[in-house]
């Protein structure tokens, strides 16, 4: 295969992975740019090499050049997946590329949390007057269900109006994949929402329309609710950056300490596999042990002698 074949192709997979695929408008942004990224490499290539080397080796190539220049693991983890599924589409076209490559193994990273104090500082203990925006209410809101539901932030951002069922405390969201499921919101998210809709957020011509909108009454962006949620840093007692990502990570945490099983909050979070839940628990059992630790009798006697 050579660089116009390839180009080609390339077009073909991305119409692939979003029309058969379902994929997320941030992995095919993601795959895009890794594979634009990988046709700037080849085509500086001398070409002598151009003509020589095989399309495996080409890749093999830049891979390697990926290391040498440190860029980040989970990075090149994420176009080792790109060019995993591209081979994988090919060989549906009957044309079959043996790359072989494995993916570099990964440093666990425990998921960063706010803790129980931090939320309830946030949502209770901050009065509308004080936070610098025109619109306290949708910002809390937009807090509170983060919050209280879980949802990744491009759920958030897709919700329309015709989604939540006030009666049964339920949202129907769109996932990765344009998966459906349900999540669940307390009375508390429930009074804050009721609030929002009958205060700031312009009367609603239809049911279809998204539940947030910025100041043009145009939908919410997946960057104004990183702002929405960087703006309450300044209340937190110790400084620290937060994002829509952590405030999930601060709903499946919270809800594993308090005894709720991995697989409701595998749900919850609307994960394929057991195995991205699993990592919470590790934060879990990090707080079991401090707690054993500090209230454990032996531990306790030992601290009096």
């Amino acid at each position: 295969m050579n660089l116009e074949q390839f180009k080609s192709k390339k077009k073909e997979f991305l119409t692939y992975l979003q029309v058969e695929r379902n994929l997320s408008d941030h992995t095919l942004r993601a795959y895009e740019g890794d594979l634009r990224q990988f046709i700037t490499f080849w085509e500086y290539l001398a070409p002598a090499e151009q003509k020589s080397l095989g399309l495996r080796q080409i890749i093999e190539r830049y891979l390697v050049g990926l290391f040498y220049k440190k860029i980040d693991k989970s990075s090149i983890a994420r176009k080792f997946s790109c060019f995993k599924s591209f081979t994988h589409f090919l060989q549906s076209q009957g044309i079959k590329i043996d790359l072989n490559l494995k993916r570099p193994r990964l440093d666990k990273k425990l998921p960063v949390y706010l803790s129980i104090d931090e939320m309830f500082h946030l949502l209770d203990s901050v009065n509308n007057n004080e936070l610098p925006t025109r619109y306290p209410l949708r910002d809390k809101t937009i807090l509170e269900l983060l919050y209280a539901t879980g949802v990744r932030c491009s759920e958030l951002i897709s919700m329309r109006l015709c989604d939540i069922d006030m009666d049964n405390k339920t949202i129907r969201v769109s996932g990765k994949g344009k998966k459906e499921r349900i999540v669940l919101f307390g009375d508390k998210a429930k009074d804050k929402l009721a609030e929002y809709i009958l205060t700031e957020r312009p009367a609603a011509k239809k049911q279809d329309e998204p539940l947030f909108l910025n100041y043009r009454k145009e939908p919410f962006t997946a960057r104004s609710v990183q702002r929405v949620i960087e703006m309450f840093r300044k209340f937190l007692k110790i400084d620290r950056h937060i994002t829509p990502h952590k405030i999930r990570h601060s709903f499946a945490t919270h809800l594993l300490n308090q005894g709720v099983d991995l697989r409701v909050v595998q749900e919850l979070l609307g994960h394929k596999t057991l195995a991205s839940t699993e990592k919470y628990t590790h934060v879990s059992l990090d707080d079991l042990a401090r707690m054993c630790d500090a209230l454990h009798p032996i531990n306790t006697m030992l601290k009096k002698k």
